[in-house]
């Protein structure tokens, strides 16, 4: 058996694959407070499913999957080591300045942002090395022990350390190691040259500044989630999965946290790839994960789910950017949870504050007062109040709908379900402007993509977003109510290697391009001779950072070579760029030559067959077809059939106005809009007009 868990700002999903690759999925709330307190719930739903203790369950295990916000949380709270940071002497506010943007650079009444690292906790190292990797400026190790003296009496629980040119010679990098390994014995330390060889002083500084910060906390949560999980029978491999989409296993992730940023919504464009391809036969999708705090949306360009480095947390210049390749994941607080609101000049509001797990919405009678998009699809009669999560709560429509008519309905003066209706369409113009900005900066246009939600409420208005953008097809996987753990199902266990050096098509450099991959290649096959006894197959991908000359930034493009016999090879590569310009830009120039800054080689290992993506079939309680009211824009109340998902056939055509719902999730379809069910299990909408 494998598990999938993605622990979300709500509830924590859990697929579970058995033996014979079908999959079961359960959710539990999440603990936030504890979140593998949740993760362990979730477990326990689980084994009551199949009957049995959670100890004979995880006893069962090839592997366990995890996705976390973890690391994020605690940068955004402040819950993170005391970090010192250390820099080449005379450059103490690389985090201060950063790379000099500004939103509304006119708007002085918005604060600079601090720096991620103080002043006060900025050390100078002694030496310089040049661009050339020459040594400028000879290291003084009596000077770095007297800083590391002051680090200890300010009690620094981690140290990032990120000097001038250590990409190119590392050396006074490794003598700071060196002295903190003696001087610091138990304090953790990041040189920028071994997690984030790449160019742009912020970003390395930063990226590493990040990854200090989260050690201590990060190493003792998974020394803490692998140690209950073995307590509690896992016998299999427990792993994680990263901001690039792969998965590493628990203690080697422990030893470079940055990988978990991202952990959580890096999974979704993995299994929407996936059921895009085998539903639709499409290379190119818009993925949405609607989660109760947060709307995360990714993309899938020519079967390539692209990444960025261009990563903040929180907005962008006014947070902290990661500088660390991700999923290109686009998050706005819009989601189940999110409270509506109405201003004082009487304009009405969704998020991004949430409701969350604790206390949630209004309907969940656990002390919520304001009102949520889930109280509005309750009242709207979405969402069977005695069928939430298979009737394991009830919701409370009554308590719904005088929170909406409170503060909404009455400031508005329009009806309870006018009001509800507002929040809905108002929280789908924000999703929908989330979707534009991403997929327009990628160069896709989305009245050309399939649009695929996840998210237990996806369903809710996914119709409503598809016709929006015009999207010719919407796909809801069955499983699309934990589309995220069942990505971590589907990834691959990944190592990226990464170097830098600049050489331009127009002179290349054929040794030294072909002397840098094979010291990629040769890192990446010994990272795969390691995981050989547990490896179905394996593969490595070559990228590279490139630019037209004179060009400020890089945009990654994946080769599909790994060695340069030629000028032919140069001009594939030529051409590789030229296509990714034009797909991102709208622009390309044939005749331009191309300068590459930064090589990648990815080792990708897969561990399991690929999984079907297939629940097993259950059997459905209760009439397979029945009515309700549900009230639609432009047609008020209407009655509307409603059908559960696991009891329609493959091919199975439904028209709306209809509601297709199961335990975990529920699908609007409005009247113009039909659904038919593929043989994987999903629900491919035609959205209407």
């Amino acid at each position: 058996m494998r598990f999938g868990v993605d622990t979300g700002g709500t509830f924590t999903d859990l697929i579970v694959e058995d033996d014979g690759g079908e999959l079961h999925m359960f959710k539990a709330a999440t603990t936030p407070a504890d979140p593998i307190r949740g993760v362990l719930d979730a477990l326990k739903v689980a084994a009551d499913g199949f009957g049995v203790t959670v100890k004979d369950l995880l006893g069962r295990s090839e592997s366990f999957i995890y996705g976390t916000t973890h690391a994020i949380n605690a940068i955004i709270t402040g819950n993170v080591a005391k970090t010192a940071f250390v820099t080449t002497v005379g450059h103490p506010d690389v985090l201060t300045l950063r790379e000099g943007g500004r939103t509304d650079p006119f708007d002085f009444t918005v604060p600079y942002p601090e720096p991620y690292v103080p002043r006060s906790l900025t050390f100078e190292a002694p030496g310089r090395i040049r661009a050339d990797g020459s040594v400028q400026t000879p290291f003084d190790d009596a000077a770095m022990v007297a800083a590391i003296e002051a680090m200890k009496h300010k009690k620094v629980e981690a140290v990032a350390v990120c000097l001038l040119w250590s990409i190119v010679n590392p050396e006074h990098e490794l003598r700071v190691g060196e002295l903190l390994d003696r001087r610091l014995p138990n304090v953790p330390y990041t040189l920028s040259h071994r997690l984030n060889p790449t160019l742009r002083e912020y970003r390395r500084a930063s990226s590493s500044c990040i990854d200090a910060s989260l050690k201590p906390m990060m190493a003792a949560y998974m020394e803490r989630l692998t140690r209950d999980l073995r307590d509690n029978g896992l016998t299999g491999r427990a792993l994680v999965v990263t901001s690039q989409g792969g998965v590493m296993d628990a203690a080697e992730v422990a030893l470079k946290p940055i990988h978990l940023l991202n952990s959580g919504p890096s999974m979704a464009p993995i299994s929407g790839r996936y059921f895009a391809e085998i539903d639709e036969g499409s290379d190119t999708a818009i993925i949405a994960d609607t989660g109760g705090t947060t709307y995360d949306i990714s993309l899938v360009s020519r079967g390539r789910i692209p990444w960025t480095r261009e990563t903040w947390i929180g907005q962008p210049f006014r947070g902290h950017m990661t500088g660390f390749a991700s999923v290109d994941v686009k998050s706005v607080g819009a989601g189940g949870g999110s409270i509506a609101w109405v201003d004082d000049g009487g304009m009405l509001h969704v998020g991004p504050k949430s409701a969350g797990a604790v206390p949630g919405p209004v309907c969940y009678g656990k002390g919520g007062t304001l009102p949520t998009v889930t109280d509005a699809a309750v009242v709207l009669g979405y969402i069977d109040p005695a069928f939430f999560l298979g009737g394991a709560i009830t919701l409370d429509t009554d308590k719904a709908r005088a929170a909406i008519e409170a503060h909404v309905a009455e400031p508005l003066g329009r009806s309870v379900e006018e009001a509800a209706l507002a929040i809905i369409e108002v929280v789908t113009e924000n999703m929908v402007q989330a979707i534009v900005d991403i997929t327009v900066n990628q160069g896709i246009d989305p009245s050309r993509a399939v649009l695929v939600g996840g998210g237990g409420a996806a369903g809710i208005n996914s119709v409503l977003i598809a016709r929006r953008l015009d999207s010719p097809r919407l796909l809801i996987p069955e499983v699309g109510a934990a589309l995220s753990a069942a990505g971590a199902l589907m990834s691959d266990l990944t190592q990226s290697f990464h170097a830098t050096r600049f050489c331009e098509t127009r002179n290349f450099d054929f040794a030294a391009a072909n002397d840098l991959l094979d010291k990629l290649k040769a890192q990446c096959r010994v990272f795969i001779a390691e995981q050989a006894a547990s490896v179905v197959s394996s593969a490595i991908q070559i990228s590279i950072e490139a630019r037209y000359p004179e060009q400020v930034w890089e945009i990654n493009v994946p080769l599909s070579l790994d060695h340069f016999a030629g000028p032919e090879d140069v001009a594939a590569l030529e051409r590789a760029f030229h296509q990714a310009h034009e797909e991102i830009f709208a622009i390309s120039d044939a005749a331009s030559s191309v300068e590459i800054v930064g090589w990648s080689a990815a080792a990708i290992c897969r561990l399991h067959d690929q999984t079907t993506g297939t629940l097993a079939a259950t059997a459905v309680d209760g009439p397979h077809e029945r009515e309700r009211q549900a009230y639609f824009p432009g047609y008020g109340h209407l009655v509307t059939q409603v059908r559960r998902f696991e009891a329609m056939k493959p091919g199975e055509t439904v028209e709306g106005p209809a509601i297709i719902e199961s335990a975990v999730t529920s699908v609007v379809l409005h009247p113009g809009s039909s659904a038919v069910r593929r043989p994987s299990g999903s629900l491919s909408i035609s959205p209407g007009a």
